[in-house]
């Protein structure tokens, strides 16, 4: 009996968490333990992948909520806490003689075991093992290879992104350029494309895209994830799905209008003024610092004519995009429809109005139906909606 399982594969702890812990909302700082309480409790999700866990002091902590019987390891792979299962994951920054420039990596493995494994052979290939996306000094395929013979899943990282990924920066045309595609076991778009934007490229069609949060707060966690169905949330499950095995697949990609991601549209680096692809320069400051957005990228790498059947792609704005709902307004929000997914989805506009303001629950509404004016990010600044007063 196949079942349907929310996912968010994408999230950091932080470069400087356990030698200076990060503050965060009220007096919570961003550990793992507060990551799979925010995905349980606040967000309903129902699987996370934490991508520093090949930090020695993060699977340290692992193994003290498995200690104090608020974790067990599943049969399957993973880690389960309360009603979420933690992935164990690791980013790498990958940089070859076949790299144009540096590219994010996503490296998941089912068992404590088999990334303390890949933790002590990354030290003999990193300065620094207890930095999350740290340089890695070997070769993209070799990897790969390292990946696979420990039992794990590869998959290349926001590849959009115009610093540090696949497309951005790391290859000229084709992701055969750096990586052995069969060992690529799916592709995460980043927050600044879609599934139709990225289908545009014909190469991609043989993979399942992954929408995930990139999570750097807890507040982000689930700004974007994935509907799977799964018997039961596993890295085993997960893995199959990836791979549309027995029934196993993505159902829905959950994702932020791209325009509201941070580089969707070219712009001058100083200035942030919109530029057309084949501007040298700056007509406002006259910088020749320009940072190409994605959707400029993906036309000159779109070679696809046929169109690709995948899983509805659905837009949604996290609450804390929304102008004039602050901490307390979430807090009283979560307090009475449970998870963050429930308000941005499910609540009913007569219900939502019992609890805020009726400016505020249309507007939620209106965000849900895809009914709200964005302005387009750019150059490392997210779009952001455009109320009345603005436009």
């Amino acid at each position: 009996m196949l079942n349907s399982f929310f996912a968010d594969m994408h999230i950091h702890i932080g470069r400087d968490m356990y030698n200076k812990p990060v503050k965060i909302t009220g007096s919570k700082t961003l550990t793992l333990t507060n990551i799979l309480k925010e995905a349980s409790r606040n967000k309903g999700i129902h699987m996370v992948g934490v991508i520093d866990s090949h930090a020695p002091a993060v699977q340290q902590e692992i193994k003290q909520l498995i200690e104090a019987n608020k974790a067990y390891e599943l049969s399957d792979g993973g880690i389960r806490f309360e009603n979420v299962t933690l992935l164990l994951g690791s980013e790498i920054e990958v940089y070859d003689e076949n790299c144009r420039g540096q590219i994010h990596v996503l490296c998941y493995f089912p068992t404590l075991a088999m990334i303390e494994e890949f933790s002590e052979w990354l030290t003999t290939k990193m300065k620094n093992i207890t930095l999350s996306s740290q340089r890695y000094y070997g070769t993209a395929k070799e990897l790969q290879y390292k990946v696979k013979e420990l039992s794990g899943i590869f998959i290349p990282a926001h590849v959009f992104t115009p610093f540090k990924s696949m497309y951005g920066k790391g290859v000229q045309k084709s992701l055969k350029e750096v990586f052995d595609p069969d060992l690529i076991d799916g592709i995460e778009l980043g927050l600044s494309s879609d599934t139709a934007m990225a289908d545009q490229i014909r190469e991609l069609h043989d993979y399942t895209f992954l929408t995930n949060s990139d999570a750097h707060s807890l507040a982000k966690i689930a700004r974007e994830y994935q509907e799977i169905y799964m018997e039961d949330p596993s890295f085993q499950e997960f893995n199959w799905a990836l791979h549309n095995v027995q029934g196993r697949k993505i159902r829905k990609n959950f994702g932020m209008n791209p325009h509201l991601g941070k580089y969707y549209t070219t712009v001058c680096s100083q200035c942030l003024e919109p530029l057309t692809p084949e501007a040298d320069h700056c007509h406002s400051c006259g910088s020749t610092k320009i940072v190409k957005g994605v959707f400029d990228r993906i036309q000159e790498l779109a070679d696809a004519k046929e169109v690709k059947a995948r899983p509805p792609y659905l837009y949604q704005v996290p609450l804390e995009y929304l102008p004039a709902l602050g901490p307390k307004t979430f807090e009283k929000l979560l307090v009475h429809f449970q998870t963050e997914m429930n308000v941005i989805h499910h609540t009913k506009l007569d219900e939502l109005k019992e609890v805020i303001p009726e400016k505020l629950a249309n507007t939620i509404v209106n965000m849900r139906e895809g009914n709200l004016a964005i302005k387009a990010g750019g150059g490392g600044k997210y779009g952001n909606i455009i109320t009345s007063s603005e436009k």
